[in-house]
């Protein structure tokens, strides 16, 4: 294994742990600890981009353009995981919507999956 792709496993994982547990904490109500949970949730998801970059800069990559495609790609995304988060809340928090959180969440799932072939393409 190559020491930026272990480097980039390890802040990942770290920062993906941090910002699940934040999560966790704004949505648990049993928890009271939705203020703190936003506070980890940033701090988690500040990591998570610190990761993409500290890859990018060791593996020699250049800086990413940011033009129309990729903001779009990110709005796409961040609705995608929104979508699927919905699913997931309304499963876990809300009384008798299991049925409509499995779907919310189903739809979620294939709106994220469309992201693949959104970024790398489609090839022969």
């Amino acid at each position: 294994m190559k020491k930026e792709n272990f480097v980039a496993l390890v802040l990942g994982t770290v920062s993906g742990l941090v910002f699940a547990l934040g999560m966790c904490m704004c949505l648990l109500p049993e928890w009271n600890l939705f203020n703190v949970g936003v506070g980890f949730g940033i701090v988690g998801a500040i990591g998570l981009l610190a990761t993409a970059i500290v890859y990018r800069k060791m593996s020699g990559k250049k800086p990413v353009k940011v033009n129309a495609k990729v903001v779009g790609k990110v709005l796409y995304g961040v609705f995608a995981s929104l979508v699927l988060g919905t699913g997931m809340s309304m499963i876990m928090v809300l009384e008798g919507m299991m049925l409509w959180g499995i779907l919310v969440g189903i739809v979620g799932i294939v709106l994220l999956l469309c992201l693949v072939p959104m970024c790398i393409g489609l090839k022969k």
